[in-house]
């Protein structure tokens, strides 16, 4: 009986595990897209990601990525983001993920450091191989940095061997083609570089869990309210079409949901007007 019972409690922890996704959009500063399948979609908090999808940052974006083993990925702006792969087995969570372009920053917390895994990040032509760790690197043209805040990774170019961080604030860097020795950055640098990737204060990020709206528009017909739809997300902003019947009527409303606070929802519809054809949004 107690061996039937243990096999459930397993079973029951196996399905959970697996149920959890693998990879979700936890919060954003858009403008900011996911790429799936050649199609191009407004990134919004709470979408679920998989192997193959892209995130792509606009001009003064951010992005939060929740990993299902409890991992933190952050995407700076003009950022491109490739999930190449994403296993969540219970037994070994595998994940291969590789910064085209842009700003990122990988945060593994305590749980999660416990969890067996495997996962890389490529920068460009550069991997870094985790094991438990935090840093924070970029892909600029012709120029890759890689930069440890806790932990260790091993780190290596195509073709050339891997080189093994494991002391606070060394960082690897590859100029025109030719790696450059390990150094180390100071204070100062990471905390600035750090910024790149943070989701700001007082720009109308959104958050998953967000309960304010942003109403960008009330219009009294559906095609009036589609021409903002579409303008606000071409212009990477996750907003919905959301009709409401007022007496006899029905107002057609674009709305951008999951706003943490007012605060955050006044800045994000202080940003929008007058822009993509919202004259008067509000809180």
């Amino acid at each position: 009986m107690k061996s039937l019972l243990l096999a459930l409690v397993l079973a029951i922890s196996s399905f959970q595990a697996l149920a959890q996704p693998a990879a979700v959009i936890d919060g954003v500063q858009m403008p900011a897209w996911l790429e799936r399948d050649g199609k191009r979609t407004p990134l919004a908090p709470g979408m679920e990601l998989r192997a193959g999808d892209a995130i792509v940052s606009g001009s003064g974006a951010r992005v939060l990525v929740k990993l299902g083993e409890g991992s933190v990925v952050k995407l700076g702006e003009n950022g491109t983001l490739r999930l190449t792969e994403l296993t969540p087995a219970r037994e070994l969570f595998k994940a291969a993920l590789q910064v085209l372009e842009g700003a990122f920053r990988f945060t593994t917390d305590i749980a999660a450091k416990a969890r067996k895994r495997e996962v890389s990040v490529r920068v460009s032509q550069v991997t870094a191989g985790i094991r438990g760790t935090d840093f924070w690197g970029r892909a600029r043209d012709e120029r890759q940095v890689v930069c440890l805040i806790e932990g260790a990774i091993e780190v290596g170019a195509d073709g050339e061997p891997t080189v093994t961080m494991d002391k606070p604030l060394q960082f690897y860097r590859r100029e025109q083609g030719q790696t450059q020795p390990v150094g180390f950055v100071e204070v100062g640098q990471l905390a600035q570089w750090s910024q790149e990737t943070e989701i700001e204060k007082g720009k109308g990020a959104a958050r998953r869990g967000g309960k304010f709206s942003v109403q960008l528009v009330a219009a009294d017909t559906q095609d009036a309210a589609l021409k903002v739809y579409d303008q606000v997300r071409a212009a990477g902003y996750a907003a919905a079409l959301a009709p409401r019947k007022e007496g006899e009527k029905t107002v057609y409303r674009v709305l951008i949901r999951n706003l943490p606070s007012r605060a955050e929802a006044q800045a994000l519809a202080d940003r929008l007007k007058g822009n993509f054809g919202v004259d008067e949004p509000k809180v």
